[in-house]
């Protein structure tokens, strides 16, 4: 599922296509894709809006309209625009299809079928459960001890919470509790402030690492840009994925867990159970 990098390139991307356009077509292909309202409100609602601003809220891909509504997009697994001037080429994973008044045609692609449009009055009916972005003014050291001191779970899983903090996912995770030297199944109350502190600034530092390399595209090759790109943080990875390699901090060999149904890649000798 993209995570917070790369639904951020994804955002930058669209920006400069979708801003100040008109929508003059609306084409759903596969009715569940569009969450909220119905779908006949939702293509009379979005024909003739005019999109002012892209942005990006948590995971949620956000574009704000000039009727006062916001189209809220949740790419999932599998999902991705593909952006032509040309008349689309039939897809069979095609969900939906917007055309701009200047020709364009953006289409959304999901073979899993997971991605949901939603178009609300106020963004906030969707994102209002998500907790602070990571790279805000609102995401500071001493929000994180606060909120760390009162949790008893497993701080990776903590950190996958969407409510607690949004945009986080399995990739960052793993890569900032390895680059703050954290064991991912410690307990969150359990982190001195000194390892708290290392845990705020990585969460930050990756996370700005990875938008600067344009996001993380897998073999799987799910993630890609509007035009067709890929992202190239995937060379940069320290840990994810890289089971039995070399630790490239102290070169003992990675490790694989599993947490709540999903992989956590690690370092043992790094990132021990016990603090320092």
């Amino acid at each position: 599922m993209p995570e917070l990098p790369e639904v951020e390139t994804i955002a930058r991307h669209l920006a400069p296509m979708l801003t100040g356009q008109t929508i003059a077509r609306v084409e759903v292909l596969w009715e569940r894709t569009v969450a909220q309202p119905t779908l006949d409100a939702f293509r009379a609602a979005l024909t003739a809006a005019r999109v002012l601003e892209v942005g990006r809220r948590g995971k949620f891909i956000q574009a704000a309209l000039s009727t006062g509504q916001t189209l809220l997009i949740h790419l999932r697994m599998s999902g991705k625009f593909v952006v032509s001037t040309n008349a689309p080429a039939d897809d069979p994973h095609a969900r939906l299809r917007l055309q701009l008044g200047n020709g364009t045609w953006v289409v959304y692609i999901d073979p899993r079928k997971f991605g949901r449009f939603y178009l609300v009055d106020d963004a906030r009916e969707v994102t209002g459960v998500l907790g602070p972005e990571p790279l805000s003014a609102d995401f500071t050291a001493e929000w994180l001890t606060a909120q760390l001191a009162r949790r008893r779970g497993e701080i990776k899983r903590l950190l996958l919470d969407q409510r607690f903090i949004a945009g986080l996912g399995n990739i960052y995770v793993s890569e900032a509790l390895w680059q703050a030297g954290i064991h991912p199944q410690r307990v969150a109350a359990g982190l001195t402030p000194a390892e708290v502190q290392r845990l705020h600034a990585a969460i930050v530092a990756v996370l700005h690492e990875a938008v600067s390399n344009g996001g993380t595209s897998l073999e799987d090759r799910q993630y890609v840009y509007p035009g067709g790109g890929l992202g190239q943080h995937q060379k940069h990875l320290r840990v994810y994925d890289r089971a039995g390699e070399h630790c490239p901090r102290c070169g003992y060999a990675v490790e694989r867990i599993v947490q709540g149904q999903r992989s956590t890649y690690f370092c043992p000798v790094c990132q021990r159970q016990s603090p320092r």
